[in-house]
């Protein structure tokens, strides 16, 4: 399974909007693959972030999909204004062991002072293992 799996090419955030993920996500192996504010993927490794019992980490995809969800907010928010999260939930419906997760990032809401994305997680076969839901406050940047 994981062995034929190949992650798509990587988008480089730093030379494609100027900012990078954090290193949260250089730590855990996230890498960005699409990104619009209506739409954006990345996926991320099992290996290294796992919990005791040897399945993936229920923080893990809070991780990937707060970032991927924030991106996409601050995407939105454009320039002089800044997108931070206010409210994330998460049902992690599947366990995975090995292989790589993606994270697939979609718009509910695209308003002034908020945004909401849906972020689901599936395995390399695409069973769902987490729904994850990101609001974001949109207020302007401290000069």
């Amino acid at each position: 399974m994981s062995s034929e799996y190949v992650r798509p090419p990587v988008l480089d955030l730093e030379q494609f909007r100027g900012f990078s993920a954090g290193p949260l996500w250089d730590k855990m192996g996230i890498q960005l693959h699409e990104l619009s504010p209506e739409y954006a993927v990345a996926t991320m490794p099992v290996e290294g972030n796992t919990q005791s019992v040897g399945i993936l980490h229920g923080g893990a995809y809070v991780v990937i999909a707060e970032g991927l969800g924030s991106i996409a907010a601050n995407m939105f928010a454009g320039e002089g204004r800044v997108a931070v999260g206010i409210e994330v939930s998460a049902t992690h419906t599947g366990s995975i062991s090995e292989g790589f997760v993606t994270a697939t990032c979609k718009a509910l809401h695209l308003g002034r002072t908020l945004t909401t994305h849906e972020i689901v997680c599936t395995d390399e076969n695409g069973r769902r293992l987490s729904t994850i839901r990101l609001t974001n406050f949109i207020k302007d940047r401290k000069k």
